[in-house]
């Protein structure tokens, strides 16, 4: 059974950092997708990074140069370092692994939604100006 776990959302004022936490188990984690989706109120989840099998990593424009995403594979941990945070990036922020038979590509422009079939519960994070 795969479980991903989040951990590190918080409140925060507007030019702070916050490093979000993904625990997983039982998944192989070195092998698919993974990423970060954030979802406000009244809208939609959206994709704010990903990474791939060979670290290679994506990132929505709205968080480019602020947000970094890494990974332990040791560990089987999902980071997400966001620095000067914006009220803008308030959220609940997702967690979020690929099906383990997915060999797409990973880059958000790229990958659709329903390709992560394996989700945290979420993190909020809010940002106050």
């Amino acid at each position: 059974q795969v479980q991903l776990v989040e951990s590190g959302g918080g409140s925060v004022q507007a030019g702070g950092s916050l490093r979000l936490s993904c625990a997983a188990s039982g998944y192989t984690y070195s092998r698919g997708c993974m990423g970060w989706f954030r979802q406000a109120p009244g809208k939609e989840r959206e994709g704010v990074a990903t990474t791939d099998r060979d670290g290679s990593t994506s990132y929505a424009d709205s968080v480019k140069g602020r947000f970094t995403i890494s990974q332990d594979n040791a560990k089987k941990t999902l980071y997400l370092q966001m620095n000067d945070l914006k009220p803008e990036d308030t959220a609940m922020y997702y967690c979020a692994a690929a099906w383990g038979g997915y060999g797409g590509s990973c880059a958000l422009e790229s990958v659709s939604l329903p390709v992560f079939g394996y989700w945290g519960q979420g993190t909020q994070v809010t940002v106050s100006s």
